[in-house]
């Protein structure tokens, strides 16, 4: 079955990095188009970014361009997520999702403060 699980959050003071990672099985990860969602407490669940299956391509929220970037390795069944200047209102939980299907992982959190 489809599984996603995403790693690599954790606590960071503001204008740190952190890399999120996601690991696909269960499927063929290069056929996929992927993205990361976050969800603030209070707050809807947003898009932040997408990487396509046909071209690679990708494309973010406005408010993370510049410093987040999102990439792949189909080989590994991996999807990464780089986060830097990270700012407070960064904090969120961090979601892994295969667009196709409307498969989730668990999320991992991120805690921008100092």
């Amino acid at each position: 079955q489809v599984q996603l699980v995403e790693s690599g959050g954790g606590l960071v003071q503001p204008g740190g990095s952190l890399k999120l990672s996601c690991e696909g099985s269960g499927f063929t990860f290069s056929l996929f188009t992927m993205s990361w969602y976050r969800q603030a407490p209070g707050k809807e669940r947003e898009l932040v970014a997408t990487s396509t299956r046909s071209d690679y391509g990708t494309d973010y929220l406005d408010s993370v361009k510049g410093r987040f970037t999102v990439s792949r390795d189909n080989a590994k069944n991996m999807m990464y997520l780089q986060m830097n200047n990270l700012k407070p209102e960064d904090t969120a939980v961090y979601y892994c999702k295969r667009v196709s299907g409307d498969y989730w992982g668990q999320g991992t959190q991120v805690t921008v403060s100092s």
